[in-house]
């Protein structure tokens, strides 16, 4: 049989993968899931739907929540089926062939397969040695070919929180018609008074979009739910190019029902950074090299000794998340993983 003729760019692109299986009786920390259960309503809610009906596409009930929540309009928020599905759809609106996208490095595994997959160039741009954004690079990198700027904040897999401060200096520099993807996935666990906070700027830079998810604080991760918040003329560039009814209905059923607890989950995020807080300051008692800690993760930068050290883990019932070359990112999950985790990371090979 003659194979299929294929984009080069695709066929030498890796499928996603999640990271290795979790043992039976350890605990799971590689995915950066809320270790809590869904609210019993949300559980009761869903077994009530009707899953043999189309979703509303536009999900207007939880958009005209969200809207109220974020001072906006309904038509300046977006829902998509989690942060990265919005991501694709704003990097496809954007970067056609020759176009480029800037993004600090490491971040989300997610952003260079997006890039190729729209047709675009990804320009990574080095984090510094702390594990941060280096805002100052990013602009330097942006040339008339960027269609796209993506700041990721916390940075996903390093943790720390880009700064309102360098976050401003770096929207005075960029051109006001280059689009800016400000990835908050991880906002809610931000406790740095420092960090940016996209929801204080929306409407102040009409080229900034705003991503956020259920996911994580919010506890959704399996019913994939995001969304973004920006101007109307934007958004409506990204619902063009949206995989049409991809939001479920028990999806905006459940983000509608968890916004109105929102005081409930969220003291649930306040026990997962303080878990966090215990973890960090453990791992560094270690001697281990721990960056800031912004999200619902650690990450150790162990280079070269990233895929032995996952083993070690793994043997203790630790399965965390491993870049090869890079290091490992270990989520916050339940209390009782907290000794468990410790131990590892005691046996680490130093």
């Amino acid at each position: 049989m003659p194979s299929i003729r294929m984009r080069p760019e695709i066929a030498a692109l890796p499928a996603y993968r999640q990271g290795r299986p979790a043992v039976s009786d350890g605990y799971k920390l590689s995915s950066n899931e809320n270790p809590y259960g869904p609210l019993a309503e949300i559980v009761e809610a869903l077994g009530r739907a009707e899953v043999n009906r189309y979703p509303d596409a536009t999900g207007p009930a939880l958009r005209a929540q969200l809207a109220d929540r974020f001072g906006v309009t309904a038509q300046e928020v977006h829902l998509g089926a989690g942060s990265v599905a919005l991501l694709s759809q704003f990097i496809t609106a954007v970067a056609g062939p020759g176009g480029e996208v800037v993004y600090a490095w490491r971040s989300f595994e997610a952003y260079p397969g997006l890039v190729t997959v729209a047709g675009g160039r990804s320009v990574p741009v080095p984090l510094t040695a702390d594990g941060r954004h280096d805002l100052d690079a990013v602009a330097d990198a942006v040339t008339e070919r960027t269609r796209a700027v993506i700041v990721c904040s916390p940075n996903n897999p390093t943790g720390p929180a880009v700064g309102a401060a360098e976050f401003e200096a770096l929207m005075q520099r960029l051109p006001s018609d280059l689009l800016v993807l400000l990835d908050e996935a991880y906002a809610e666990f931000v406790r740095d008074p420092d960090a940016v906070d996209g929801s204080r700027l929306l409407r102040r830079w009409p080229n900034l979009v705003v991503l956020r998810t259920f996911s994580k604080a919010w506890g959704l991760a399996g019913l994939r739910l995001g969304y973004a918040i920006g101007s109307e003329e934007v958004l409506d560039a990204a619902r063009a190019v949206a995989v049409p009814l991809s939001v479920t209905g028990q999806a905006q059923l459940a983000g509608s029902i968890a916004l109105r607890h929102e005081d409930l989950l969220l003291r649930r995020v306040e026990d997962i950074v303080g878990t966090r807080g215990r973890v960090l300051q453990g791992l560094r008692d270690l001697g281990l090299d721990v960056p800031d800690a912004q999200g619902n993760f650690v990450w150790l930068p162990l280079g070269d000794g990233t895929a032995a050290a996952d083993d070690v883990l793994h043997a203790h019932g630790i399965t965390a998340r491993a870049f090869p070359g890079d290091g490992i990112r270990i989520s916050i999950g339940e209390e009782e993983s907290v000794s468990r985790l410790l131990e590892a990371a005691a046996a680490l090979p130093r």
